[in-house]
């Protein structure tokens, strides 16, 4: 249940109904209702909420929207909705309400008989896939791996939380061109490791990381695959070091706390021919041409820059064939919306994979993408550029090591995709209020130290139905307010993909729990209002683990 949403709907049966008497007892005349809106405004003095509808009527109805909204609010019955205290006209025409604030006074029971489903929204019977890091199984997960991890499984989990039936996926680059130049790679250094002496490939995959699986080979096989022809022995290496990576990938992301639902394989797109099935159906519909003895998409048509290439002149097809033939795959499995967490560096990909997806015939606004900027590592100021352990990137492992998991998802989720990110080491690791991961789980860990503290003392919580909540005064009301609204803030970060309001609502709360705590006793001799604070205690401590739970970080009863 939804506390503002309800209320939203009850004001706006008032203004409807209001709308319909000024018409029908000639006040002024409209044929077709506005899409008004019923808004928490941005300034508390202008009331709890406000709608625009006496604007967005003016033309129609030939009247000044002050004169509309005040014959509309003369037409409302206050008691229609009990909490609504009173109404008046501001500015160009807005309507204002404000509310009686025992509304709130149902809030802490509310929160209590949901518990850990406080803030979930209904079924939506929407089939929502949220595909995020796939990274190429060639090395190890790094910083960009990381951050798209947080904000992929925070994005499922409040839209899982919303009500949508959501599938994790996981899109393995099993094929083509990077896996062939792994497989040169792995050969290479197993032949020198062998006494061979040979070059390294130009472009082949340096990393330790290879070298240690080519370790694990010669543990395991030693000199057995010399005899082999060199594809052959490609393709052995490449199978042995890509269920090797895809195991540590699946371990890494775990620790993470990522689960998926599907683990899906890019080679079985070719093997299955539905990429040569794909692009036959664009050829069939116009949007596939011949030149150079390649064969091209038109995706100009979408506003591309360029036609791109979906098959080589040697034949093979590119990376965009098999992408396009593994969205198609995604809508025929009968998803609502496809969702894909991307790296900045495929902005250029974005309106030629809408363009295809358009081509084959489905809605491209069904198709959501989510850009995300780059990492910025830094230890005492300076830019962390390489590994300790291998002397290249960070990988995730070492950052979950260094800062642990609850610290790295929410300092990835806390800033919006769209921006660069400077993610400091040593602020994740301080136990301080600085730290945000640490500000808001202390919230929750002082609450629970409340609660012993009060059942060391004999007093135990009591349940909602029994608590006096007339006792609480502005600073707790305040604190109900913002506890209200974090329904809406589920609702609106899972439609704008935007997990980065439930770390910021979290901090918000947070904020508002520690400058309460800091000024006012929980446990004191009124007893009335100290079984209030408690109850107060109990909401928010269920608000903040509900917030917390969706970011994928845990809410410790002590610290």
């Amino acid at each position: 249940m939804d506390p503002i949403q309800t209320i939203r709907d009850g004001l706006t049966r008032l203004v409807l109904t209001a709308l319909e008497k000024s018409r029908e007892t000639g006040m002024f005349h409209f044929d077709s209702l506005p899409n008004f809106v019923i808004e928490v405004p941005r300034d508390e003095e202008h009331g709890d909420f406000s709608t625009n509808v006496a604007l967005l009527l003016a033309r129609q109805a030939k009247k000044a929207p002050r004169k509309i909204a005040e014959i509309v609010v003369g037409q409302i019955d206050l008691s229609y909705v009990p909490e609504l205290a009173k109404m008046d006209v501001a500015g160009a025409g807005f309507i204002n309400f404000y509310l009686d604030q025992s509304w709130l006074y149902r809030i802490p029971a509310l929160v209590v008989s949901m518990g850990n489903r406080y803030g979930s929204g209904e079924r939506q019977n929407q089939k929502v896939q949220v595909e995020f890091v796939s990274a190429n199984p060639t090395g190890n997960l790094h910083m960009g791996n990381a951050r798209g991890g947080a904000i992929g499984d925070s994005l499922a989990n409040a839209l899982a939380f919303a009500g949508y039936d959501v599938e994790r996926e996981f899109y393995i680059n099993d094929a083509g061109n990077q896996i062939e130049i792994f497989g040169q790679s792995l050969e290479a250094r197993y032949l020198q490791l062998m006494g061979a002496k040979i070059e390294f490939p130009d472009e082949g995959y340096a990393g330790q990381d290879v070298v240690d699986t080519v370790k694990n080979i010669i543990r395991e096989y030693n000199d057995k695959l010399l005899s082999m022809e060199p594809l052959t022995r490609q393709a052995f290496v490449v199978d042995y070091a890509l269920k090797e990576k895809m195991a540590y990938i699946k371990n890494t992301l775990a620790n993470f706390g990522i689960q998926y639902n599907v683990w899906f394989s890019e080679r079985t797109l070719h093997e299955g021919g539905q990429v040569t099935q794909a692009l036959d159906e664009l050829r069939q519909k116009g949007y596939i041409y011949e030149e150079d003895g390649a064969l091209w998409f038109k995706s100009t048509l979408f506003g591309d820059e360029k036609d791109e290439v979906v098959v080589r002149a040697n034949g093979l097809p590119t990376y965009f064939a098999a992408d396009i033939a593994y969205h198609k795959n995604k809508f025929d499995r009968g998803f609502d919306r496809v969702i894909n967490v991307w790296g900045a560096d495929h902005h250029g990909h974005v309106s030629r994979m809408k363009g295809a997806i358009q081509a084959l015939g489905y809605d491209p606004d069904r198709l959501e993408i989510l850009l995300m900027q780059l990492v910025r590592l830094y230890r005492g100021g300076v830019v962390v550029r390489m590994s300790k352990r291998t002397g290249t990137t960070v990988s995730l492992d070492e950052l979950i090591e260094e800062v642990g998991k609850d610290a790295a998802r929410f300092f990835f989720v806390m800033r919006s995709a769209d921006s660069q990110m400077e993610f400091d080491l040593d602020l994740a690791k301080e136990k301080s209020q600085e730290n945000p991961v640490y500000y808001v789980q202390y919230a929750h860990a002082r609450i629970q130290s409340i609660f012993r503290q009060a059942k060391a003392a004999g007093f135990e919580l009591k349940p909602p139905s029994e608590v006096d909540c007339t006792a609480f005064g502005p600073e707790e009301l305040q604190i109900l307010r913002k506890i209200a609204d974090f329904p809406q803030e589920i609702s609106v970060a899972a439609r704008t993909l935007a997990p980065q309001r439930i770390a910021r609502y979290a901090l918000d709360l947070a904020g508002l729990f520690h400058s309460f705590y800091n000024h006012h006793r929980v446990l004191n001799e009124d007893r009335a209002l100290q079984d209030a604070r408690l109850l107060l205690m109990e909401t928010i401590g269920i608000t903040i683990r509900n917030g917390l739970s969706i970011i994928g970080v845990s809410a410790p009863d002590q610290m």
